[in-house]
Order: structure tokens, then C-alpha cells, then sequence
């Protein structure tokens, strides 16, 4: 009995162990968490332009003109010096300008003129000339609506012995203070004080220092017409010798300009049109305190002026946003090369034609 109960114990006690290695935990069941996926729709403008930001910009114009013969008498025949001659005659001249925007508030404008004589006895240029401008605008002044820009200026016949000339100045323009309407319009009213110094060759026995006041305007006006008006007003003195007529060292005198421009459209087709332009005006007319201008009795009075018209055809045409090629002609009537306001008399018709080429960037 006591080894039957021996066995049955031993049988048990293996039994209870054979079930706890059979028990196994219940699978704890995690819900899943259910992650929505929305897609945002993608929006394109097509008819938006996109707005860039500011670059440096530009322009380079090239242009070939053409001077004809004026009406003057040869040399010969002009006994007298009593004919106007003109400055440039049956003659050529090259011109490049370039102007670059390198910043929003600086610009650089070049001006290259080169001149060519085409023969004859009648043939006459000008110096060829360079020209340099910077321009700083430094916005407006204040609370003002005065907008102020400086100006640095060198200007030079490039032949060794020529006339050179260096000017600083700043602009202040009172546009927007100046009455219009839609039938006049100022956009430009500039008062401009400045220094200069000019002189010849390499040495100052020529040189003069410049004080000047200007007043720099221009007009926008109905059919097509436009206006500029100008005043310069100057103290010149002469650092050695006597320059003028009076043995003084310095003059004083007031140079005038006045210009009336218009653009008459005649044909338009596409990338190509026709249009009449016109411009003509005192280009200047000078008064001097004193009398230096030498007329052509060899006498000496106070007042100078030059006075012209141009018309001419002028047809253009644009292959691409960039780049405008242009052709016109017409005649210059022009009291030419005389000096003294009394012997401005003389005038003449002078034929003349360009033709260029302008590439914006």
C-alpha cells in the first residue's frame, strides 16, 4: 500500500508539472490605430507671372550718321567769311552708347562719338569725343517729394591736345510738386548746382574753374509733342592769362535751351511702323556779362545763339523684346557756325541720314 501511494504521488507531482508548462498566456489584442493619408491638391498658375528679383540691366546703342553738304560756298568763293559753314559736313560719324543699371541706385552711361571725312573740298568733322557719366540716386529727401541724384561727369576730345573736362554735381528734382494735368505734364523739373574744371592738353595754362546753377525741365504735351527747357547759369574763371575780350579773368553768362520734339505715328504692322519725327529749338542761346564773342567784323559782343529744325522719316522694327533696329532721314535748317547773335543770319539746309541699332539686356 505504501508503494502504491508512493507512485500514485510520484505520478501526480509529474502530472501538475506536465500542466504548467502547457499554460500559456492569453494574446493581449492592441487595436490598431487607423492613420488617414490626405493628399493636398498642387495648384498651378499658368497666367501668373512669377515676380523676380532685381537685376542689373541695361541698354547698347550703335548708330552710323550721315552728313551731307551744306549749302556753303568753297572756300574760294567766300571771300569774305561772310557764309556759315557748318561743323560737319560730307562727313560720317560713329556713335556708341552704352547704358548699364550695375545697381538699383547707380548708373553708367558711355558715349563714344568718332568722326570720318568722305573727301571733297567741302569736308569737315567734329573731334572725335568721349564721354563718361555716373549717376547716384539717392531717393527722396525726408518726408519730401524731392528726389536727389548726383552726377559725375568726364569728358574729353580723345586727339593728345584736346579739350578735357571733369564736372560733379547733384540733382534735385521738384517734379512732383509742379502742376499737371492730362494735357501737361512735368517730369522733370531739376535744379542742379555743380563745379567743372576744363583744360587743354596737358597743362593748365588754358584751365578754367566752373561754378554753375542749372534748372533741367522737360513736358510731356498732347499729339505726340514734347518740351525741354534749360538754364545754365555759370562763373567762369581763367586760372592764367587773360581768356576774354574785357582782360578780365572771368566771365559770367547765362546759356538758354529750348527744344520742341514730336513722334507722329504714319504705319504700324506688327514689329514694324513709320513715324515723322521733329525737333528744333535754341541750341543754346548765351548772353555774357561782358562782351567775348567775337563776330565775324571782328568785333566783340555779348550774345551767341544757334537756331534749328529737323524733320524726318524715321522707320523701325523689332525681331525680338530685345532688340530694335532703326533707319531714318530728313534735312537740318541751321544758322551754322556763326557766333554773334547780329551775324546769325546765314542759314542753311544740310541733308543728313542714321541708322543704328539698339540691344536692351
Amino acid at each position: 500500500m505504501k508503494k502504491l501511494a508512493l507512485v500514485l504521488g510520484s505520478l501526480l507531482v509529474v502530472g501538475t508539472a506536465a500542466s504548467a508548462k502547457e499554460v500559456v498566456p492569453a494574446p493581449v489584442v492592441v487595436p490598431e490605430k487607423v492613420v488617414e493619408v490626405v493628399e493636398k491638391p498642387v495648384i498651378v498658375y499658368r497666367d501668373r507671372e512669377v515676380e523676380q528679383g532685381w537685376r542689373p540691366n541695361g541698354s547698347v546703342d550703335l548708330q552710323y550718321r550721315w552728313y551731307g553738304e551744306a549749302e556753303n560756298k568753297t572756300k574760294k568763293e567766300d571771300t569774305v567769311g561772310d557764309w556759315a559753314r557748318a561743323k560737319r559736313t560730307n562727313a560720317g560719324r560713329l556713335q556708341v552708347v552704352s547704358d548699364v543699371n550695375f545697381t538699383e541706385k547707380q548708373n553708367l552711361n558711355v558715349r563714344y562719338r568718332g568722326y570720318n571725312t568722305l573727301g571733297g573740298e567741302k569736308s569737315t568733322i567734329g573731334s572725335n569725343e568721349l564721354r563718361l557719366r555716373h549717376f547716384y540716386n539717392f531717393g527722396t529727401l525726408g518726408d519730401s517729394k524731392v528726389n536727389a541724384k548726383s552726377r559725375l561727369e568726364y569728358k574729353a576730345d580723345t586727339n593728345d591736345e584736346g579739350t578735357k573736362r571733369v564736372e560733379a554735381s547733384v540733382g534735385f528734382d521738384f517734379s512732383e510738386y509742379m502742376f499737371s494735368n492730362d494735357y501737361f505734364k512735368v517730369t522733370d523739373f531739376t535744379l542742379r548746382p555743380l563745379y567743372a574744371h576744363e583744360w587743354q592738353g596737358h597743362g593748365n595754362d588754358d584751365s578754367v574753374n566752373e561754378l554753375g546753377l542749372n534748372l533741367e525741365s522737360s513736358y510731356d504735351l498732347p499729339l505726340g509733342f514734347s518740351a525741354e527747357f534749360n538754364l545754365y547759369g555759370r562763373y567762369d574763371r581763367k586760372l592764367k592769362d587773360n581768356r576774354y575780350a574785357n582782360d578780365k579773368k572771368y566771365d559770367l553768362n547765362l546759356g538758354v535751351e529750348a527744344y520742341l520734339y514730336n513722334t507722329t505715328n504714319l504705319y504700324k504692322n506688327g514689329n514694324f511702323g513709320l513715324d515723322f519725327i521733329f525737333e528744333g529749338g535754341y541750341d543754346e542761346y548765351t548772353i555774357h556779362k561782358d562782351k567775348v564773342v567775337k563776330n565775324l567784323a571782328k568785333n566783340y559782343e555779348r550774345r551767341e545763339y544757334s537756331l534749328y529744325a529737323l524733320p524726318a522719316l524715321k522707320a523701325s522694327y523689332k525681331p525680338t523684346d530685345f532688340v530694335n533696329l532703326y533707319v531714318a532721314a530728313g534735312a537740318e535748317y541751321r544758322n551754322w557756325a556763326v557766333t554773334a547773335e547780329s551775324e546769325a543770319k546765314n542759314w542753311r539746309w544740310q541733308p543728313t541720314a542714321w541708322a543704328g541699332m539698339k540691344v536692351s539686356f
